[in-house]
């Protein structure tokens, strides 16, 4: 379905495009019957007025609003980088929002976004839900999601396969024979650890037998390091996979302090690589993430779909490197 825009009410109300403009702006220079004609063109077809519609004339606002966790600035940064080169060549400013867990909630930030009148959105919130995508799509504006995986009529995304990363990487284990995998749960990512989660349930399930090994973290622990302290007194692995370079380190100090040896005794891998797994010794086995390039065609999807062109595919898959290190054998 074509998305209805400032020509397409112009055309149905039979005046020019600065009158349309004039009326959605409130302005008192048109005359009363004429200003009847566009509100019912309006509401004939549907149409929500964005930007463009609210700019004077076909006059666009070129910004674009960029939506990022507060928590996940650290991981965040190459995509953001990603994301501002491409829209410096395409000459759009942007307007960054960030969310804060139990502070600021999607939906104040969503009304912001509405009411200043950006021509697209990109998002990057695991924890985003299909009625606040939802009331976005009902006013027309283009968004594309990084990390998630869905699409419609006004949304595209970008995002990297977690579940087959984990499915491929556990698969190969279970091939040689190593059962017991463990994921460690991270709190502050659930949305990825699902994804995760799911791939592990696969992988074992296609080698007849079930996923087991999922370690919660309880509520009442401050941090992963000091429950893993707790549990891997009684519980021990071959192989433990964490999301968060924090908690991949958590795991290699307390096998340290039990003696457990790395890796003849437990492997250890993390699925986000950063500099400090190869700083650990030892070094970390790690997933590289291309955090630049989601940023980048996020950036590049969504002017695609601002400039009405032919986009094909909206939802784009980018793959990952495996970096095996010092911690798996």
């Amino acid at each position: 379905m074509k998305r209805i825009t400032i020509y397409d009410v112009a055309k149905e109300a039979d005046v020019s495009l600065a009158t349309v403009s004039r009326v959605i702006n409130g302005s008192e220079v048109v005359r009363e019957d004429t200003r009847l004609k566009v509100q019912e063109a309006v509401e004939k077809l549907g149409y929500k007025p964005n930007a463009i519609a609210q700019g004077l004339a076909l006059q666009k606002t070129t910004t674009i609003a960029l939506i990022v966790p507060e928590a996940s600035f650290f991981y965040t940064g190459q995509i953001i980088n990603g994301f501002i080169d491409v829209a410096k060549i395409y000459k759009y400013n942007i307007v960054l929002h960030t969310t804060t867990e139990g502070i600021t909630e999607m939906g104040d930030i969503i009304e912001t976004i509405i009411k200043s009148h950006v021509d697209g959105v990109v998002i990057f919130n695991d924890k985003l839900n299909k009625e606040e995508l939802n009331i976005l799509t009902r006013y027309q504006v283009p968004i594309v999601v990084i990390g998630n995986r869905m699409s419609d009529e006004t949304v595209g995304s970008v995002y990297v396969d977690y579940a087959k990363l984990i499915y491929d990487f556990a698969s190969d284990y279970l091939d040689r024979g190593i059962n017991s995998i463990a994921l460690v749960e991270d709190r502050k990512n659930m949305a990825m650890i699902r994804q995760l989660r799911d791939g592990l349930e696969k992988a074992f399930a296609d080698h007849g037998k079930q996923f087991e090994h999922y370690i919660a973290i309880p509520k009442e622990y401050r941090s992963s390091y000091l429950y893993l302290q707790e549990y891997m007194k009684t519980n021990r692995h071959q192989l433990m996979i964490t999301y968060r370079d924090s908690q991949a380190m958590a795991v290699l100090n307390t096998a340290k302090e039990m003696g457990i040896a790395v890796p003849e005794e437990l492997e250890i891998a993390c699925i986000l690589d950063s500099k400090y797994l190869a700083m650990a010794r030892p070094q970390i086995t790690g997933f590289k993430i291309p955090d630049y390039d989601l940023g980048a065609v996020a950036m590049r999807l969504l002017t695609k779909m601002l400039h009405d062109d032919d986009v094909v595919e909206k939802e784009c898959e980018l793959s990952y490197i495996y970096t095996p290190r010092k911690s798996t054998k």
